[in-house]
């Protein structure tokens, strides 16, 4: 059979539209994902009979080394829900405040709150069924609800873009309001602290110790950026502030979060430098400020990615050596980061996230400035805070 005729019938067989509900892009490699989805399917069966007999029986899944290394190993789509819930806290805190989610909704409003929300909504996932006005139930009021409770519950926070891609794929992931909001504070208020205040500091910080382990363990990445005068904040912004959501494949981006709920941030870390590493001769290729922009584009394309399983064993051993002491050692050295290093110290990777006391309301958030949009690699408009190929002029970061 020619490659054409592999290639059309591997896109009669794959469904159009993926068990996420996201419609596959045009030049969506057909024929390479049934590949490797006819060995993957092996992989999800034996992960499938192995989680089920270690949660036969068990109430809530608690964090040890056993769940750790199954984590690491990907969780069944059946399981996910409760996974996470389970390591990151978001069950426990959900059972001590029966009826908080609801309260929330029926608070008193906040039209600034309502407005930011309701902006955003027909941009999150446009090629996604279930967030159609048109599908039944809409998503889009699920979303809303999960968006205004949290803005309410963390009043210094609020809403930043960002968030709406982040409670989506929770929301596919639970179908369940109330745990989806649970999961999203976890994340928000203790897994990724001050990363969505209006300061950003968590963000900024992790991206500048992002650039200092690049500069250890890739020196010559490093130099090419000096070189050519390129921040990596204009670079991997929507890496960590959208976790990956919309750069990587879904089911590439759910493993990652199956880690970052269980062991936290470092998770982060390993997969960019795991991205920088194996496209490290390709980055080293470019001659220009503009050229280093469209390499860390490719960086997120292509068969390494598509191919979860292969890419988190990668993202795990390889950079094994990355514990959370580093990640902290060198958050502790970037200019201003004393206050995070404060919150640090009582979020720690090493605490349970359900023995870390529940945090009501806090102060309404101060302005913040808006992250400007562009459209995502499957055409999804997107949080954007990396160069664009065209002109390669920087992105305003708050």
């Amino acid at each position: 059979m020619e490659p054409s005729e592999r290639a059309q019938a591997a896109r009669d067989r794959v469904p159009r539209i993926d068990p996420y509900g996201f419609e596959r892009p045009e030049d969506f490699d057909y024929a390479a994902y049934e590949e490797f989805f006819s060995t993957y399917l092996v992989i999800l069966t034996r992960r499938a009979i192995k989680w089920s007999k270690l949660l036969k029986g068990s109430g809530r899944v608690q964090k040890s080394m056993t769940v750790k290394r199954y984590i690491r190993k990907g969780v069944p789509l059946e399981h996910r829900a409760r996974v996470w819930m389970g390591v990151s806290g978001a069950q426990a805190q959900m059972d001590r405040n029966p009826g908080y989610y609801h309260r929330l909704l029926q608070g008193q409003r906040n039209d600034s709150l309502e407005e930011a929300i309701r902006t955003d909504m027909n941009r999150t996932f446009p090629d996604n069924v279930k967030f159609r006005k048109s599908a039944d139930p809409c998503l889009q009021k699920t979303l809303y609800n999960v968006l205004l409770a949290y803005g309410h519950h963390n009043q210094g926070v609020g809403y930043c873009q960002g968030m709406n891609f982040i409670a989506g794929y929770l929301i596919l992931i639970t179908k369940n309001e109330e745990e989806s909001f649970w999961l999203l504070d976890a994340l928000i208020g203790r897994i990724l602290p001050d990363y969505y205040s209006p300061a950003m500091l968590g963000l900024k910080t992790d991206q500048e110790v992002l650039g200092e382990l690049v500069r250890t363990k890739l020196p010559a990445v490093a130099a090419l950026m000096d070189g050519h005068g390129v921040l990596w904040t204009l670079l991997v912004s929507r890496w960590f502030i959208c976790l990956f959501v919309d750069i990587l494949p879904v089911e590439t981006v759910l493993r990652i979060w199956d880690c970052l709920f269980n062991e936290g941030s470092k998770i982060i870390f390993r997969v960019a430098l795991t991205l920088i590493k194996q496209h490290q001769a390709l980055i080293l290729e470019a001659t220009s400020f503009a050229d280093v922009c469209e390499k860390f584009k490719e960086l997120t394309r292509g068969r390494f990615v598509t191919e979860c399983h292969t890419f988190m064993q990668v993202s795990v051993g390889a950079q094994r050596a990355l514990r959370s002491a580093a990640a902290f050692g060198l958050r502790g050295r970037c200019p201003g980061s004393a206050c995070l290093a404060r919150r640090l110290s009582l979020c720690s990777l090493q605490t349970s996230a359900s023995e870390v006391p529940f945090t009501p309301p806090s102060q309404a958030a101060p302005s913040r400035p808006a992250f400007p949009r562009s459209l995502g690699p499957t055409g999804r408009p997107v949080v954007t805070t990396h160069l664009e190929p065209s002109g390669c002029s920087p992105a305003p970061v708050p």
